[in-house]
């Protein structure tokens, strides 16, 4: 179909999800009397064959934010108009549409903190409406695909299991979600947000990507418990913050659409990345297995490739040794994000990997490179995470978990690790790569990028 066909197709964990998402909503039309109609092919061509066959003086979708989304909604209004269909499009995926907030200058925003501020004092979010209890069915019902027939599940392997103990996709697993973030998780949120020892997240971030759940269900749902219950104002403002966050990305998005691909600061186009060679390759390779010798590191790829998601402290932490411990270009990272990922989604991919790279809007500040040992050992001080992914080191006191290396002999010894063939060694070291990095910074100063030795 026509987004198979593009650089962004669906990768394999969002195929996985996709397949459970339309199941769910196949049996929540049937219970209001409606089925859902499948058809794999060239989406205008599809669409306007079932308009012919049922009748149908109109089209209605939900916009969609990604470029590949925009291109094929011009195209559907040019062919609908020649054969006399109406398209009418509504937002929802978003809490304001991107064309919406602009600067004092008229331009679109580029920093956060000022995008939030004009975000929340613009009008309320609009209150969701309710589901539907019945739908009209109509005299004959359109030819329909079988689900399974379209393979979006994994066979010869089935790797999924992580992902089916993980997640129950659709719209009953979203309202679970959160439901249990308004009733449990706000107490705590604002500061359990960041510790990928405890359930302190939404996890809401796949069934937003699938519409599953609205961000106008999320805001009013928080905002509710906010009023009913002061004390949880912290975490409330926290979460919203979050939203925020995405919407931040897809304004980016709807203006820069080259953000999945090329540097949002152009002088990082012309950043040293490490050379395409057999070293890079193999770093490339642990990375992405979680043998990296670092153990937060390793425990946030494990997590992601068993469970199809991993905590965002954490994202930001491997992102951040991908890019300036091993100098890889952000593009790999998010390309392995967007095929592992149930929740990848192209907005908030890009925008998150190239914050954190240095060369996205409102980023990171390129020196601040993250210490995995320190991120670690203040993330999860007890080590409940690690060990949880990287269950061969488990037996550490946790002194050490998050640095093996420095371990005394007969510390590892008792703990039953040797280091180099039980668990990796550090395929780089911190202090060295932390150097090279400042190093390769430093050649994009003539573009106007100050130096600085931040580490965290």
């Amino acid at each position: 179909d026509d987004v198979a066909a593009g650089a962004f197709a669906p990768g394999g964990a969002s195929r996985w999800w996709l397949h459970h998402s339309l199941r769910a909503l196949d049996e929540r039309l049937n219970a209001i009397g409606s089925r859902l109609i499948l058809r794999r092919g060239k989406t205008i061509d599809s669409l306007l064959a079932i308009a012919a066959e049922t009748g149908a003086r109109a089209i209605h979708l939900t916009r969609g934010y990604e470029p590949h989304a925009a291109r094929l909604e011009q195209c559907l209004n040019a062919a609908a108009r020649k054969i006399g269909i109406e398209v009418r499009r509504f937002p929802g995926a978003l809490l304001m549409e991107p064309e919406t907030l602009q600067n004092r200058s008229g331009q679109p925003f580029r920093v956060f903190s000022p995008f939030w501020r004009a975000l929340l004092a613009a009008e309320r979010p609009r209150a969701p409406q309710p589901a539907p209890r019945q739908l009209k069915k109509p005299k004959h019902w359109p030819r329909s695909d079988n689900l399974d027939d379209w393979q979006l599940l994994p066979k010869k392997p089935d790797w999924a299991g992580g992902l089916r103990a993980t997640w129950a996709p659709g719209e009953v697993g979203a309202t679970r979600r959160l439901t249990e973030l308004v009733e449990t998780a706000l107490t705590a949120y604002a500061t359990d947000r960041d510790r990928p020892d405890r359930p302190g997240t939404s996890m809401l971030s796949p069934h937003l990507h699938f519409g599953e759940v609205s961000p106008h269900q999320c805001w009013h749902a928080v905002d509710f418990a906010m009023e009913r219950q002061p004390s949880l104002a912290s975490g409330s403002a926290s979460f919203l913050r979050e939203l925020g966050w995405r919407e931040f990305s897809y304004h980016l998005l709807h203006h820069w659409p080259t953000l999945p691909e090329t540097s949002f600061r152009p002088e990082y186009e012309a950043f040293p990345w490490a050379s395409d060679d057999a070293e890079a390759r193999t770093n490339i390779a642990a990375w992405s297995r979680g043998q990296t010798g670092y153990p937060i590191v390793d425990a946030g790829m494990r997590q992601l490739w068993q469970t199809g998601w991993m905590h965002n402290r954490v994202r930001m932490i491997v992102a951040s040794f991908l890019t300036k411990h091993l100098l890889v270009p952000w593009q790999t990272g998010a390309g392995w994000f967007w095929d592992t990922l149930v929740d990848a989604d192209l907005a908030n991919n890009a925008a998150s990997w190239q914050w954190v790279a240095g060369s996205g809007a409102d980023a990171a500040p390129y020196f601040r490179i993250f210490n995995p040992i320190l991120q670690g050992q203040k993330f999860d001080p007890d080590g409940d995470y690690v060990r949880r992914y990287v269950p061969e080191i488990a037996r550490l006191p946790v002194k050490f978990l998050h640095a093996p290396w420095t371990a005394p002999t007969e510390v590892l010894a008792e703990a039953g690790i040797t280091l180099g063939e039980t668990y990796p060694l550090p395929i780089v070291s911190h202090e060295q790569a932390r150097r090279r990095a400042l190093d390769a910074y430093a050649t994009l100063k003539k573009g106007g990028i100050a130096t600085d030795s931040a580490d965290g």
